[in-house]
């Protein structure tokens, strides 16, 4: 690099200058040409020399002077006049702490020219174009040769030229010189002050311009406009509006509101701190206006989201003919990309096209990000393309555009072209390539990215670091998470949130909440993902406790009323069924959207208050919000759960009306509640009538049919299943092993057990064992299943015993009962059935010794019998009744049918089996015990309350009883159907058909031959003859099973 300098005959400068700077080095020059002419005292003599020395060069040496090129006059005045102003200087003004400023003593040659001469004026002008050259190319070196030679030039600096080299260190960002320069001046005046303040706003210390305009202040110098535009800038920087507020007032008091320059920065202030209505109320208060403060009013409209006031503000602004710019193009490009106007966007392209600055990389940059958050990820590719040379932030514009578009493939590989063009990836686009990396699913090249970043040492980046957190947070690598999230120095709130979001699942949620907890103690103030994420954390471990303590935070931090974190409230509370406090957290909600509604009728549905969910939905639909298959599927599921049939056809109508009764989940949430309400014909309608069935739709068909014993059924729907090519899985199983259960299909039940252990690789749970030992216990073989349970090691499982507990109940084996019960006692002291169970088993024997002592044992453990109930619907509401019940108001009519009845049943010879009858009381009163059962009542309040061709469905929380299960005989009265629920399944009851039940055929036949339940061979035989039978289609009534096990029984020496 080249300079042109004056060597000057020096005289010896100033004391007081000369502390400025420490004693420079003596320069040395390898060659010089001298002009041959004497010297005269009265003139300055200078001397133009041309230098070359090394850009990096320290300056040891006077880098120029202001007289380089001007012929200077030889006056006898200018000496004179230089003694004068040396004599003058304040001794305040230089310090002796400054750094060397001299030039480098490499020199190539000096070329000789004719002496000039300035005066003292024109030099000092002269110094100051030269440092504001220097300030415009940055060249702070050369800078720094013009200060020195200032200072040995011996001139008296003033105002002008200080101001100069304020200016001149503060563009080259040498804060602490020019900070130096202001600290010696002894008149400091506002200019200079406004130099140093202007300089720390650009250099992005504008916090500490606010606090030198306040030191300023203090010396009681009086600002100016330019002093109040530049501190209302530093305060647009620093988002500091309570001092750009007090600077607003005395602009106001100084009579400067209504300049150009003030009432632009007050708008950009106001703008950029989001009071856009303070900064249109200044802006539309000014008198003139250039394209500076429309830009800063567009731009904080278009901050805010508001696209509509961008666009309108920019028609206003055409409107009064001025001239826009690309930046204005692009603030309004921007305010359309927030509020996803693309039509409005593309006028603006328009625009851009007609005013030739389509293709400019700002402008073309602005239009991919529209284009891209306006879902028109075509257009943003075709703009991106037109772009000569994309730099890296219109490649990451893109890069992101195509990501959250959902486009995370083209994302990548767009990357990966980015990469081979030699463009440098920055934090941004390495963000959006790992947050592609997460939509894909992709760890493996997650993962690359992240040594790839690695690479570019910016790991301690928030923005890379927040996006790798949240990668391996959704993957499950929680530790990797861990890991990248302590390596970051400087976390923000975006990094606890994504910490957060991956401790969600149940082993790991109790995590989020320490997270939760540490974050506040750290210092960090929530915002509402914080919350959700939090509150999400709650519901899965139905902590109400923690839950209702992060509601107090939420309260504090006024975000009660959010809607995101009002919802996660609803699903908190409703989880942990805490419905009221759901109840209240919706209804404070004003903008209930889907999601809103959808998780409160979920938590009404799952609590089993099928009719609050019912009634949210119709609410819902009033308030002109259609549901989605998901509402429908819940609110179908709360109906399937309390078997309300009545609310579950409502639903079938609204969602033929809506359009979602193709939906698998509708369709299959539908067959499920017809299936639980007894309704199984119009259940296998529905699911013939499907075009799509999945696992879950053949899953809910199998399972319906085997809880309404129609096992045959069950086992040919598996069939088909299997043979359309739908995979089983654990609920498949579990549903057909029920059917063999029901059925009494032992070696059926083995194979099945086998297929699906290893031909499909399922890993059998409790249940299925469950299921196994049903299959086995219901078929008398307690010898296998005593087996079965010592080799698969079930001891521990309280399922295992209750399941064996039922079977002994079936087939009155005590030894094995009394075991099982025992074993309940110890694993669950608290259940009643156990008890209750057991306490049956000895009364059919007889054994009321016994009886009384497990009653008593059920005293002293503090357990209580749940009493049984029964109950029916009637047009859309639900009647219960209790044994021997007279609370209901149609009692008296209720208890005229049952004698009726009674009457009638006696005609044809009905006897009432007073063996169902466990309690150790006399034959009269076991028959009056038995004549008012919950389940006579229902369906005598049934006979008189509903249509005679509907069919009748009771339900019942307990077992039916043997006596009651012979409703066969009321169906031949009456012609009535008779549909019956207990706790384990469906008994259907028709004219002329009797309830396939397995068990209850068992137990007819064991309590005919008072059979003990010990023999196997005999129940061998007979489950052979009954599968017989039944594959035959020969099961119409008992009747025609009573010659053959009498044979059975007789050659068994059973009778």
């Amino acid at each position: 690099m080249e300079c042109d300098f004056i060597a000057l005959k020096m005289r010896i400068p100033s004391p007081t200058f000369r502390r400025l700077f420490p004693p420079n080095r003596p320069s040395s020059v390898s060659s010089a040409k001298l002009l041959d002419m004497p010297h005269k005292s009265s003139a300055l003599k200078f001397f133009s020399f041309r230098v070359n020395f090394s850009f990096c060069a320290c300056l040891n040496a006077i880098e120029s002077d202001p007289t380089n090129g001007f012929a200077l006059t030889d006056t006898p005045s200018s000496p004179s006049r230089l003694e004068e102003v040396n004599g003058k200087i304040s001794r305040k003004f230089l310090s002796p702490n400054w750094p060397n400023l001299s030039l480098s003593d490499q020199t190539e040659g000096i070329e000789v020219m004719k002496p000039l001469s300035f005066t003292v004026k024109e030099a000092l002008k002269r110094y100051s174009g030269m440092l504001r050259e220097c300030a415009s190319r940055r060249t702070l070196n050369e800078g720094k040769g013009v200060h020195g030679n200032v200072i040995k030039s011996g001139i008296e600096p003033d105002s002008h030229l200080l101001v100069s080299l304020i200016n001149f260190y503060v563009k080259c960002g040498s804060l602490v010189l020019a900070r130096k320069v202001l600290d010696e001046m002894s008149e400091r005046e506002v200019v200079s002050w406004t130099a140093l303040i202007a300089g720390y706003a650009s250099e992005g210390c504008a916090t500490d311009g606010v606090s030198l305009y306040c030191e300023m202040r203090k010396e009681n110098i009086r600002p100016n406009e330019f002093a109040l535009a530049t501190v209302l800038k530093a305060c647009s920087m620093s988002l500091d509006i309570e001092f750009g507020k007090q600077a607003h007032a005395e602009a106001i008091k100084a009579g400067f509101l209504l300049d150009l320059f003030v009432g632009s920065t007050l708008v950009d202030l106001y703008a950029k701190c989001g009071e856009v209505e303070l900064a249109d109320r200044v802006f539309f208060g000014m008198p003139d206006k250039n394209d500076v403060s429309w830009n800063a009013l567009l731009n904080g409209y278009a901050q805010r989201g508001d696209g509509e006031a961008v666009l309108k503000l920019f028609s206003r602004m055409t409107e009064c003919e001025m001239k826009f710019n690309k930046f204005t193009l692009s603030t309004v490009l921007k305010g359309c990309a927030n509020s996803g106007n693309l039509r409005e966007g593309k006028i603006l392209h328009s625009l851009a096209i007609r005013s030739g600055c389509e293709l400019d990389e700002f402008l073309g940059c602005s239009l991919v990000d529209m284009y891209s958050k306006c879902g028109a990820t075509y257009d943003a590719q075709i703009v991106f393309s037109r772009i000569k040379d994309p730099d890296i932030v219109t490649w990451s514009a893109m890069i992101a555009g195509l990501d959250q578009q959902g486009h995370s493939q083209e994302a990548a590989e767009l990357f990966h072209l980015m990469r081979d063009t030699g463009v440098k990836p920055n934090q941004f686009s390495l963000a959006s390539v790992v947050s592609a990396a997460t939509n894909m699913g992709d760890l493996c090249f997650g993962q690359s990215i992240h040594s790839c970043i690695h690479k570019y040492g910016l790991e301690s980046d928030n923005s890379v670091g927040n996006a790798l957190i949240m990668m391996y947070m959704k993957s499950g690598c929680l530790q990797d998470g861990i890991r990248v999230f302590e390596a970051m120095t400087d976390r923000d709130l975006v990094s606890w949130n994504a910490l957060l979001s991956g401790f969600h699942g149940f082993e790991t949620c109790d995590q989020g909440l320490r997270i939760f907890y540490q974050m506040l103690v750290e210092g960090f103030k929530p915002n509402m993902y914080t919350f959700v994420g939090v509150l999400r954390s709650c519901a899965i471990l139905l902590d109400v406790c923690f839950g209702k303590q992060v509601h107090t935070h939420i309260i504090k931090n006024s975000l009660d009323g959010n809607d995101f974190v009002g919802t996660a409230l609803i699903d908190m509370y409703a989880k942990s069924k805490c419905l009221e406090d759901a109840d209240v957290a919706f209804n404070r909600l004003t903008n209930r959207d889907l999601f809103t509604w959808t998780v409160i009728i979920t938590g009404f549905a799952q609590s089993d208050q099928a009719e609050k969910a019912v009634k949210y939905l119709g609410l819902m639909l009033r308030g002109g919000i259609k549901p989605n298959e998901f509402t429908l599927a819940s609110c179908l599921s709360g109906c399937s759960s309390v078997a309300a049939l009545g609310n579950g056809q409502q639903l079938h109508s609204v969602a033929i009306k809506s359009g979602h009764f193709g939906d698998v989940f509708v369709a299959s949430a539908l067959v499920d509640m017809y299936g639980k309400c007894g309704c199984i014909e119009d259940a296998e309608a529905i699911f013939k009538g499907l075009f799509s069935r999945d696992t879950v739709s053949w899953n809910t068909i199998i399972s319906g049919y085997s809880q309404h014993g129609q096992g045959k059924k069950a086992l040919e729907a598996f069939r088909l299943m299997l043979d359309e090519g739908i995979v089983p899985d654990e609920i498949t199983f579990i549903g057909v092993l029920a059917a063999c259960s029901y059925m009494g299909l032992v070696e059926e039940g083995k194979k099945l057990f086998n297929l699906m252990c290893k031909d499909y690789g399922i890993t059998p749970s409790i249940e299925h064992h469950a299921c196994m030992v049903d299959v086995l216990g219901r078929a008398g073989k307690f010898n296998e299943v005593d087996i079965y349970i010592e080799e698969m090691k079930l001891s521990p499982y309280s399922l295992i015993w209750e399941t064996v507990l039922g079977s002994c109940k079936l087939h009155g084996n005590v030894d094995f009962g009394k075991r099982a019960a025992e074993k309940l006692f110890e694993l669950e002291p608290k259940g009643d059935s156990s008890y209750i169970l057991l306490s049956n088993i000895f009364a059919a024997r007889g054994r009321w010794d016994d009886v009384r002592n497990i009653r008593a044992l059920m005293t002293t453990q503090g357990v209580k019998k749940e009493p049984g109930c029964s109950w029916v619907e009637v047009d859309g509401q639900i009647h219960v009744f209790t044994s021997q019940d007279g609370s209901h108001p149609k009692t008296r009519e209720i208890y005229a049918t049952l004698e009726e009845l009674g009457q009638k049943l006696a005609s044809i010879g009905y006897i009432p089996k007073t063996e169902n009858v466990l309690h150790n009381i006399g034959n009269k009163e076991k028959m009056e015990h038995l004549y008012y059962h919950s389940e006579r009542l229902a369906l005598a309040f049934a006979f008189i309350s509903t249509n005679l061709i509907k069919p009748i469905r009771i339900f019942k929380n307990l077992r039916i009883c043997g006596d009651c299960h012979d409703f066969k005989l009321i169906t031949d009265l009456t012609n009535r159907e008779i549909v019956v629920r207990d706790i384990k399944r469906f008994h259907h009851f028709k004219r002329g058909d009797q309830c396939g039940n397995f068990e209850a055929i068992i137990g007819k036949c064991c309590a005919l031959f008072s059979y003990d339940g010990q023999d196997e061979l005999f129940v061998a035989a007979f489950q052979s003859l009954f599968k017989l039978r039944f594959m035959q289609g020969k099961m119409g009534s008992m009747n025609n099973l009573l010659p053959t096990v009498f044979f059975v029984a007789i050659n068994f020496s059973v009778v």
